[in-house]
Order: C-alpha cells, then structure tokens, then sequence
C-alpha cells in the first residue's frame, strides 16, 4: 500500500515555524498582517476563508476582512485594493477569485502592490515564478505541492515530472517551480494525446486537471509519487481528487489523499507569504 502524504503533518510543522517567526516579527514592532477581500457569500470562499481565518490565528497573523455584497462596483472593489496597497499595517491580500465583475477582477490583479500579493494575482508575481526572480509569491496551491514534497523528502532532482493540467493558479507555476528543482518536467492538457503512456513515465504525478478520477490504473506503475490536487465531487456526492484513489493506492509508492492532502497545507503556504512579506519591511 502507498504512503499517505498527509497535509495536516505538512501544515502543523510549518504552523509551528512560522508561529515563532510572527512571534520575532512582533518582538521587533512589527505585527504581521493579511487582508483578505470577499465579494459576495460563495460558500466555497467562506469556507476557504474560515479555514484561513483559524490558521492565521495559530501562527499569530492578525486579519482585516473585507467584505463587499455581490453586487459589488468596480469602483468599490478598487478602492478596497487600494486601501490595502496604501495601509503600511497589512502585508498581504488575499482576494477571492474569480468575481462576477470580470473587468473588475483583472483591474484589481494589475493594482495590488506586488510586495503584497500573497496569491500570485498579479503578473509581476507569476513573472517572479517564471524567471525564478524570488522577488514574488507562487500561487498558494502550487506552492503547497513543493511543500508536500520536501516535507516527505521525495527527491525531485532528475525525476521525470509530469503535471496534468497547465492553468495560472497550478498548472505552469508548479511546473516552473519543478523545472528549479531540476527536474525533468511534462505539462499535459486537454488537447495532449497518449496522457495515460506520458504519465506511466512520470516519478511524480501532480494532477490538477479538474475531472474527477481522471488518473486510473493505466496511467501509474509501481515507485510513482501522486500529487492530487483536484477537488471535485463525484456521482454519489463524496469529495474525491483528480486521481482515482482506489486503483493508484495498491500500486504507487506515495499519494495525497482527497480530501486531507494538499487542501490543509494551502493556509499554511498563504501565512508564510504573509509572514515572508512583512519580514521584507524590516
């Protein structure tokens, strides 16, 4: 049977760290803080936000929520961003996404303050990840597999890589972030051909392709390492992963369960950002 590489091991050690790092923050006048930016009552961000609410409290983040109705203007939304860039007391935001205001969401991911863009909204942030600058923030979620891996301590260096899946919030960063850890890596996509043969290759699977169990028997052999990033409810309504968990268990060395793998380190990734941010003022 594989090893289950849980997320709340992963998030409880770095809890414990970052914990002491707010603490030195503090002892030095400094406080570190996050904003975070809701439009409207999606359950899913409420419920991301509880989560991060409960996590920022652990590690001694303080919070500022702001929260605007659905039917939120552009120009209010702005003015939120604004107000954050402008406020010396927060380090980071965190805006839910996406927003009804399509024109109002790309407006704001091109006015926050790089120094405080904590999710990778902006393209300053994603061009950091590219160029591997470290001037900016991954994307929470990206940077969540990186930490599941080398708290496991599975070797990336000259692995074959394979991400299923090449969006902004997953896909590309994290297949950056593998590219600098010198591993070998394979984006696939809706459109690649022969997906189950390319992933057979792989020492490590990261699937973020949104379809639930995607990834069957045909694509694993034994010594993989899955990293299932999908969230996803399948026909008898239960939380499944990109990855069909049954059949990948019995055969791959190692794999995130769903849920309770990469989901529970994601808050723990957004206050360190935070916590990085507000150590870059001193």
């Amino acid at each position: 049977m594989a090893e289950l590489l849980k997320g709340a091991a992963v998030a409880k050690a770095m809890t414990a760290e970052l914990a002491e790092r707010a603490e030195a923050l503090k002892a030095k006048g400094t406080e570190p803080c996050l904003a975070i930016l809701r439009v409207g009552e999606n359950p899913s961000d409420i419920s991301y936000e509880t989560g991060a609410l409960k996590r920022m409290e652990k590690v001694g983040v303080k919070v500022k929520q702001i929260l605007l109705p659905a039917d939120a203007s552009k120009e209010a939304i702005l003015d939120a961003v604004k107000g954050v860039n402008e406020d010396s007391s927060i380090h980071g935001l965190l805006m839910f996404r996406p927003l009804a205001n399509k024109e109002a969401e790309a407006e704001a991911c091109k006015l926050i303050d790089p120094a405080k863009d904590v999710d990778a909204m902006s393209q300053t942030s994603l061009a950091s990840v590219f160029t591997g600058s470290g001037e900016g923030y991954a994307p929470c979620t990206a940077q969540s597999c990186m930490e599941i891996l080398d708290y496991y301590k599975i070797p990336i260096q000259g692995k074959n890589a394979v991400v299923l899946g090449r969006s902004l919030v997953i896909g590309k960063p994290v297949s950056q972030m593998l590219l600098a850890k010198n591993a070998t890596v394979t984006v696939c996509h809706s459109r690649s051909i022969g997906i189950p043969d390319i992933c057979k290759n792989a020492d490590i699977v990261i699937a973020a392709i949104g379809k639930a169990g995607f990834v069957t028997e045909d694509f694993l052999k034994p010594g993989q390492v899955i990293i299932d990033v999908g969230i996803n409810v399948n026909a008898e309504g239960k939380l499944c992963g990109d990855v069909d968990f049954d059949a990948a268990e019995p055969v791959v060395d190692a794999i995130t369960p769903v849920p309770g793998g990469v989901g529970n380190v994601t808050t723990a990734v957004l206050a360190k950002h935070v916590i990085e941010a507000a150590e870059k003022t001193l």
